[in-house]
């Protein structure tokens, strides 16, 4: 039990005798005290003034006059600042619990709860390589998996990826029209590079030849349209003439994007795309193969990033596999009166009555869309694991589609409908602004990742402290800053907030970052090797249970947190929380164990007073590190033993 709910058990006690009132636990607001205040933990008493009939003064000395005369092993003392009781807990509370968890490297983590959640993250396309977007994605996920696992959860990690659709037929035709034959073999190209590049070059033509058709509109000519396209087009720059539009620059935007959009269509590269996607869909068996052989490339490049990334997935779905799946649920939503089909034989949903709009669900030639697929995946899923949730990682682009989603699961009474959460978060960019995939402006994960290697080795360097290190060591290190200050930068962010994500910040050696946990973690173990303990493990047992300094009750109070925390983070479905604890956490530490001049240290534990008091600090570092490297696997960073 945590010190915080042995406060509440304590506290709803004290209330059932004072006033006899029976309070659920949950309904007592607790604190971490404020610094300009006295003690470690607050309790809201103003709600209940309702029943002691009191002002909330005197229900505060009340209540802390009855918990340091009853609870005297937890509560030392306390005072009162308004409706606010500021309770000091016993110093050897405190020492207990460093006593019981400083050995254990897992201290706050939940004991199995019976209860299985699914993780799905990353969902790349296979016509290009995993990119900036993706990182967070992928960061976010697996972190997210973790502190679901440390929470006591059943986790299981999945990936749905995007292997069909015209976005592949785009690579595929600018292969056979560019490459002559090119593998990544032959040219030594990582394999979702090489198909991501001819993505761009499919994209490049496409804008070529669209660029004529959209001169053509402006000027008023719709040769290249004909029927329903025509009558659209015209309506579009007829628009564009109203001067109201024209200062709009918005809306003008957005309807220079449509007519775009209808001039790429009408090209004669993106009429070929959609004829190899027919041709994919119909089985052919030319198209089939060498869809099969480039999207092999594709998985062999992924693999090799993830691997890099330290990313793992329990479970891959194909979208070549699940596409299909959701049709067996609008024709079970069409028998039920759920769904309804249109004169053109296209099927839909009217979610009008809940505020949304009417949703495709299927074309009118039988085809299905994405939310078809997403139907059936979900009841394919859930078939597989029968979880109480399930998670999806996915851009807050998507928040409509998610909302969708989950209604109309739940009018077709699905049980997966209940366990849907959609884990939104917001876009990352680079300081010089958005990519774009088309343009070829797109940040390729495994080039950020050797750039945030590189900067890691030139900041490592530049400390001099390198004595001591082989070159293979050396290599590793690198690779574990640079890709700890990526992850910590992605994660310590909100994840709904945008953000923009600065390499050169992110390494910083001394400011809010990977790189300066990781060197705390580092520096403790350093302090270690120096006493010459390298097991803590049988440390003699601290006896002086009334006598501990001001920051190493300060450096266990925060270690004790650490379960609290773990809670908080997965309700409020964010890794920031840990991020921002384990940032504390170092400053604590670095506070606890600060150099001033002369070599003297605020509480030295190699010269400490007492060999008592150097056993019951080191105790503490070796607690602070074993937190901070759950803190940092829980984002998927590891710590290093020295850097």
């Amino acid at each position: 039990m945590s010190v915080v709910q042995s406060i509440r058990s304590a506290a709803a006690a004290a209330i059932k005798s004072l006033y006899n009132q029976d309070i659920p636990i949950s309904d007592i607001a607790i604190n971490v005290t404020k610094p300009e205040f006295e003690g470690e933990y607050t309790i809201v008493v103003f709600s209940f003034t309702k029943f002691s009939r009191q002002k909330p003064e005197e229900t505060g000395k009340n209540l802390g006059d009855y918990l340091v005369s009853h609870f005297p092993e937890l509560i030392a003392g306390f005072n009162v600042v308004k409706g606010f009781l500021n309770l000091g807990i016993n110093n050897a509370y405190w020492i207990q619990y460093l006593q019981q968890h400083f050995s254990d490297p897992h201290a706050g983590r939940k004991p199995a709860n019976g209860k299985k959640v699914m993780v799905e993250y990353s969902s790349p396309n296979t016509n290009k390589p995993l990119h900036l977007g993706h990182l967070r994605n992928n960061f976010l996920g697996y972190s997210i998996a973790e502190i679901l696992k440390a929470n006591g959860y059943e986790v299981i990690k999945t990936n749905l990826v995007n292997d069909r659709g015209i976005h592949i037929c785009k690579s595929m035709l600018a292969w056979q029209l560019f490459a002559h034959g090119d593998t990544p073999e032959s040219t030594g190209i990582k394999g979702d590079h090489l198909v991501g590049d001819y993505y761009v070059k499919f994209e490049t033509l496409l804008k070529e030849q669209a660029e004529p058709i959209i001169a053509r509109v402006l000027e008023s000519d719709f040769r290249d349209f004909d029927g329903a396209e025509r009558e659209k087009v015209e309506k579009l720059a007829a628009l564009l003439d109203k001067p109201e539009i024209q200062q709009d620059k918005e809306k003008s935007g957005k309807i220079n994007d449509e007519i775009k959009e209808l001039a790429r269509n009408k090209t004669e590269i993106m009429q070929q795309a959609k004829i190899m996607l027919q041709q994919w869909e119909a089985g052919n068996p030319e198209v089939r193969s060498l869809w099969a052989t480039m999207n092999g490339w594709v998985y062999d490049g992924f693999e090799a990033t993830y691997k890099r990334l330290g990313i793992d997935f329990d479970k891959i779905y194909y979208e070549s596999e699940t596409y299909l799946l959701g049709k067996d649920l609008v024709a079970d939503g069409l028998r039920k009166g759920v769904l309804f089909r249109k004169e053109d034989n296209s099927v839909w949903i009217d979610l009008t009555a809940d505020g949304l709009d009417q949703k495709l669900l299927l074309r009118g030639d039988g085809t299905s869309v994405y939310m078809t697929q997403d139907l059936g995946t979900a009841r394919l899923k859930y078939d597989d694991y029968h979880m109480e949730q399930s998670i999806y990682v996915v851009a807050d682009e998507q928040n409509y589609h998610f909302k969708v989603l989950k209604l109309i699961l739940e009018k077709l009474g699905e049980p997966a409908a209940d366990g849907v959460y959609h884990l939104s978060y917001g876009m990352v960019e680079l300081p010089h602004g958005r990519m774009k995939s088309r343009e070829g402006t797109v940040v390729d994960a495994d080039d950020i990742v050797d750039e945030m290697v590189n900067t890691a080795a030139e900041h490592t360097k530049a400390s001099g402290k390198l004595k001591d290190f082989s070159e293979s060591e050396l290599q590793g290190l690198y690779e574990m800053i640079g890709l700890g200050a990526m992850k910590f930068f992605l994660l310590r962010v909100d994840p709904k907030k945008r953000m923009i994500f600065n390499p050169e910040e992110s390494i910083d050696f001394h400011g809010f970052t990977g790189p300066f946990i990781q060197y705390a973690h580092a520096r403790i173990k350093s302090i270690m090797r120096e006493t010459g303990v390298t097991d803590t493990r049988h440390l003699d047992t601290y006896r002086h249970n009334d006598s501990l300094l001001p920051m190493e009750k300060a450096l266990i109070v925060l270690n004790e947190q650490f379960g609290e925390v773990l809670e908080d983070a997965q309700r409020e479905m964010s890794p920031a929380t840990i991020a921002n604890y384990a940032f504390h956490l170092a400053q604590q530490f670095n506070s606890f164990y600060a150099e001033k001049a002369g070599g003297v240290y605020t509480y030295s534990i190699v010269n400490a007073e007492s060999e008592e008091k150097k056993n019951l600090r080191l105790q503490i570092i070796t607690l602070t590190a074993h937190t901070i490297a759950q803190c940092m696997q829980l984002l998927g960073i590891s710590v290093p033993e020295r850097m």
